[in-house]
Protein backbone atom coordinates (compact mmCIF):
# COMPACT_ATOMS: atom_id res chain seq x y z
CA UNK A 1 0.00 0.00 0.00
CA UNK A 2 1.04 3.62 -0.48
CA UNK A 3 0.28 6.98 1.06
CA UNK A 4 -2.53 7.48 -1.47
CA UNK A 5 -4.29 4.46 -0.02
CA UNK A 6 -4.55 6.18 3.36
CA UNK A 7 -5.21 9.84 2.49
CA UNK A 8 -8.86 9.97 3.57
CA UNK A 9 -8.15 8.01 6.72
CA UNK A 10 -5.17 10.19 7.61
CA UNK A 11 -7.30 13.34 7.33
CA UNK A 12 -10.07 11.81 9.45
CA UNK A 13 -7.58 10.75 12.13
CA UNK A 14 -5.87 14.15 12.21
CA UNK A 15 -9.24 15.90 12.57
CA UNK A 16 -10.24 13.56 15.41
CA UNK A 17 -7.01 14.25 17.26
CA UNK A 18 -7.44 18.00 16.84
CA UNK A 19 -11.01 18.00 18.19
CA UNK A 20 -11.89 21.32 19.79
CA UNK A 21 -11.54 21.41 23.55
CA UNK A 22 -9.57 18.17 23.76
CA UNK A 23 -5.92 17.21 23.91
CA UNK A 24 -3.53 14.27 23.70
CA UNK A 25 -2.53 12.19 26.71
CA UNK A 26 1.16 11.33 26.75
CA UNK A 27 1.26 7.84 28.29
CA UNK A 28 4.44 6.79 26.52
CA UNK A 29 6.77 6.66 29.52
CA UNK A 30 9.59 4.23 28.96
CA UNK A 31 10.08 1.35 31.36
CA UNK A 32 12.81 3.36 33.10
CA UNK A 33 10.76 6.55 33.39
CA UNK A 34 7.67 4.86 34.76
CA UNK A 35 9.97 3.09 37.23
CA UNK A 36 10.92 6.45 38.71
CA UNK A 37 7.23 7.24 39.23
CA UNK A 38 6.69 3.89 40.91
CA UNK A 39 9.76 4.31 43.13
CA UNK A 40 8.34 7.57 44.49
CA UNK A 41 5.34 5.67 45.88
CA UNK A 42 7.14 2.46 46.82
CA UNK A 43 5.82 0.30 43.95
CA UNK A 44 8.02 -2.27 42.22
CA UNK A 45 8.68 -1.60 38.53
CA UNK A 46 7.39 -4.95 37.27
CA UNK A 47 5.51 -5.81 34.09
CA UNK A 48 2.53 -6.80 36.24
CA UNK A 49 2.43 -3.41 37.98
CA UNK A 50 2.89 -1.52 34.71
CA UNK A 51 -0.01 -3.47 33.23
CA UNK A 52 -2.24 -2.67 36.23
CA UNK A 53 -1.31 1.02 36.15
CA UNK A 54 -2.01 1.38 32.44
CA UNK A 55 -5.25 -0.57 32.72
CA UNK A 56 -6.38 1.83 35.44
CA UNK A 57 -5.46 4.77 33.24
CA UNK A 58 -7.40 3.37 30.27
CA UNK A 59 -10.56 2.90 32.34
CA UNK A 60 -10.64 6.38 33.89
CA UNK A 61 -14.30 7.48 33.82
CA UNK A 62 -15.15 10.22 31.30
CA UNK A 63 -11.57 10.34 30.01
CA UNK A 64 -12.91 10.95 26.51
CA UNK A 65 -14.43 14.28 27.57
CA UNK A 66 -10.97 15.87 27.59
CA UNK A 67 -8.76 13.42 25.66
CA UNK A 68 -8.91 12.80 21.90
CA UNK A 69 -5.83 10.61 21.57
CA UNK A 70 -3.33 8.75 23.72
CA UNK A 71 0.37 8.23 22.96
CA UNK A 72 1.43 4.76 24.09
CA UNK A 73 4.72 3.03 24.74
CA UNK A 74 5.28 -0.11 22.64
CA UNK A 75 4.85 -2.38 25.64
CA UNK A 76 1.45 -0.87 26.38
CA UNK A 77 0.26 -1.14 22.79
CA UNK A 78 0.68 -4.92 22.93
CA UNK A 79 -0.40 -5.46 26.55
CA UNK A 80 -3.68 -7.00 27.67
CA UNK A 81 -5.46 -5.32 30.56
CA UNK A 82 -6.39 -6.50 34.05
CA UNK A 83 -9.39 -5.40 36.09
CA UNK A 84 -9.43 -4.16 39.70
CA UNK A 85 -9.48 -7.76 40.94
CA UNK A 86 -6.48 -8.72 38.81
CA UNK A 87 -8.53 -10.70 36.31
CA UNK A 88 -7.37 -10.62 32.66
CA UNK A 89 -9.24 -8.36 30.28
CA UNK A 90 -9.10 -7.15 26.65
CA UNK A 91 -6.08 -5.45 25.12
CA UNK A 92 -5.43 -2.08 26.77
CA UNK A 93 -5.70 -0.39 23.38
CA UNK A 94 -9.32 -1.58 23.14
CA UNK A 95 -10.17 0.12 26.43
CA UNK A 96 -9.11 3.47 24.94
CA UNK A 97 -10.88 2.75 21.65
CA UNK A 98 -14.10 1.93 23.52
CA UNK A 99 -14.09 5.52 24.79
CA UNK A 100 -13.54 6.94 21.31
CA UNK A 101 -9.91 7.79 22.08
CA UNK A 102 -7.47 7.36 19.19
CA UNK A 103 -4.41 5.26 20.13
CA UNK A 104 -0.97 6.33 18.98
CA UNK A 105 2.60 5.17 19.47
CA UNK A 106 6.01 6.73 20.15
CA UNK A 107 8.27 5.57 17.32
CA UNK A 108 11.55 7.44 17.75
CA UNK A 109 14.32 5.59 19.56
CA UNK A 110 15.89 8.50 21.39
CA UNK A 111 18.59 11.03 20.64
CA UNK A 112 22.30 10.61 20.13
CA UNK A 113 25.15 13.15 20.00
CA UNK A 114 25.38 14.80 16.57
CA UNK A 115 28.79 14.18 15.00
CA UNK A 116 30.07 17.47 13.60
CA UNK A 117 27.60 19.49 15.64
CA UNK A 118 28.26 21.87 18.50
CA UNK A 119 28.65 20.51 22.06
CA UNK A 120 25.38 19.13 23.37
CA UNK A 121 23.65 18.93 19.98
CA UNK A 122 21.80 15.75 19.06
CA UNK A 123 19.94 13.96 16.32
CA UNK A 124 16.98 11.62 16.70
CA UNK A 125 17.28 7.92 15.86
CA UNK A 126 14.74 5.32 14.78
CA UNK A 127 14.45 5.42 10.99
CA UNK A 128 15.94 1.95 10.47
CA UNK A 129 13.11 -0.57 10.31
CA UNK A 130 10.50 2.15 10.88
CA UNK A 131 8.24 1.11 8.00
CA UNK A 132 8.00 -2.44 9.31
CA UNK A 133 7.35 -1.26 12.86
CA UNK A 134 4.73 1.23 11.71
CA UNK A 135 2.89 -1.47 9.74
CA UNK A 136 2.84 -3.67 12.85
CA UNK A 137 1.56 -0.81 15.01
CA UNK A 138 -1.19 -0.04 12.50
CA UNK A 139 -2.26 -3.68 12.45
CA UNK A 140 -2.52 -3.60 16.24
CA UNK A 141 -4.78 -0.52 16.10
CA UNK A 142 -2.51 2.50 16.42
CA UNK A 143 -3.49 5.37 14.14
CA UNK A 144 -0.89 8.04 14.80
CA UNK A 145 2.78 8.28 15.72
CA UNK A 146 5.08 10.62 17.62
CA UNK A 147 8.70 11.52 16.91
CA UNK A 148 10.55 14.11 19.04
CA UNK A 149 13.63 15.95 17.87
CA UNK A 150 15.46 18.06 20.45
CA UNK A 151 17.26 21.36 19.81
CA UNK A 152 18.66 23.94 22.17
CA UNK A 153 19.71 27.59 22.12
CA UNK A 154 23.14 28.42 23.53
CA UNK A 155 25.70 31.25 23.55
CA UNK A 156 28.03 28.95 21.60
CA UNK A 157 25.74 29.20 18.57
CA UNK A 158 23.30 26.35 18.98
CA UNK A 159 21.31 25.32 17.19
CA UNK A 160 23.81 25.05 14.36
CA UNK A 161 22.80 24.87 10.71
CA UNK A 162 23.80 21.20 10.70
CA UNK A 163 21.65 20.42 13.74
CA UNK A 164 18.57 22.18 12.38
CA UNK A 165 18.83 20.56 8.96
CA UNK A 166 19.60 17.07 10.30
CA UNK A 167 16.64 17.08 12.68
CA UNK A 168 14.30 18.59 10.10
CA UNK A 169 15.23 15.87 7.59
CA UNK A 170 14.79 13.15 10.20
CA UNK A 171 11.32 14.44 11.07
CA UNK A 172 10.39 14.54 7.40
CA UNK A 173 11.65 11.01 6.66
CA UNK A 174 9.76 9.72 9.69
CA UNK A 175 6.57 11.55 8.70
CA UNK A 176 6.54 10.24 5.14
CA UNK A 177 7.41 6.71 6.26
CA UNK A 178 4.62 6.34 8.82
CA UNK A 179 2.05 7.96 6.52
CA UNK A 180 2.70 5.24 3.98
CA UNK A 181 1.70 2.73 6.69
CA UNK A 182 -1.48 4.60 7.69
CA UNK A 183 -0.26 6.53 10.74
CA UNK A 184 -0.70 10.30 11.22
CA UNK A 185 2.71 11.73 12.15
CA UNK A 186 3.04 14.22 14.98
CA UNK A 187 6.02 16.36 13.98
CA UNK A 188 7.74 17.65 17.11
CA UNK A 189 10.86 19.83 16.77
CA UNK A 190 11.22 20.68 20.47
CA UNK A 191 13.39 23.66 21.36
CA UNK A 192 14.53 23.41 24.97
CA UNK A 193 14.05 26.43 27.23
CA UNK A 194 17.41 25.98 29.00
CA UNK A 195 19.58 29.08 28.78
CA UNK A 196 19.56 32.82 29.38
CA UNK A 197 18.30 33.95 25.96
CA UNK A 198 15.39 36.38 25.62
CA UNK A 199 11.99 35.69 24.09
CA UNK A 200 12.91 37.42 20.82
CA UNK A 201 15.76 34.96 20.35
CA UNK A 202 13.41 32.06 21.01
CA UNK A 203 10.92 33.36 18.44
CA UNK A 204 13.62 33.84 15.78
CA UNK A 205 15.03 30.34 16.28
CA UNK A 206 11.56 28.80 16.24
CA UNK A 207 10.73 30.53 12.95
CA UNK A 208 13.97 29.24 11.41
CA UNK A 209 13.46 25.70 12.69
CA UNK A 210 9.81 25.46 11.59
CA UNK A 211 10.59 26.91 8.16
CA UNK A 212 13.36 24.35 7.69
CA UNK A 213 11.14 21.50 8.92
CA UNK A 214 8.35 22.35 6.50
CA UNK A 215 10.79 22.67 3.62
CA UNK A 216 11.95 19.13 4.43
CA UNK A 217 8.35 17.89 4.71
CA UNK A 218 7.67 19.34 1.27
CA UNK A 219 10.78 17.76 -0.25
CA UNK A 220 9.67 14.37 1.10
CA UNK A 221 6.10 14.69 -0.17
CA UNK A 222 4.51 14.57 3.28
CA UNK A 223 0.72 14.91 3.14
CA UNK A 224 0.26 17.93 5.41
CA UNK A 225 -3.51 17.52 5.86
CA UNK A 226 -2.76 14.12 7.38
CA UNK A 227 -0.13 15.36 9.83
CA UNK A 228 0.05 17.37 13.05
CA UNK A 229 2.65 19.82 14.37
CA UNK A 230 3.62 19.95 18.05
CA UNK A 231 5.55 23.22 18.42
CA UNK A 232 7.36 24.47 21.50
CA UNK A 233 6.00 27.37 23.53
CA UNK A 234 7.57 30.75 22.76
CA UNK A 235 9.21 31.68 26.06
CA UNK A 236 12.51 33.19 27.18
CA UNK A 237 15.20 30.90 28.51
CA UNK A 238 14.67 29.80 32.08
CA UNK A 239 17.76 31.79 33.18
CA UNK A 240 16.83 34.96 31.26
CA UNK A 241 17.77 38.03 33.35
CA UNK A 242 14.93 40.17 32.00
CA UNK A 243 11.88 37.99 31.27
CA UNK A 244 8.77 39.78 29.97
CA UNK A 245 6.45 40.97 32.72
Amino acid sequence: MTLDSFRDELVATACSLAAQGKGLLAADESTGTVGKRFAAIGVENSEENRRAYRSLLATTPDLDEAISGVILYEETLFQDSVDADGQPGPPIIELFQAQGIVPGIKVDQGVEPLAGGLPGESWCTGLKGLAERAARYYARGARFAKWRAVLKISPEGSPSELCVRENAWGLARYARTVQEEGLVPIVEPEILMDGDHDIETTAAVQEWVLRTVYQALSHNGVFLEGSLLKPSMTLPGTACANPPS
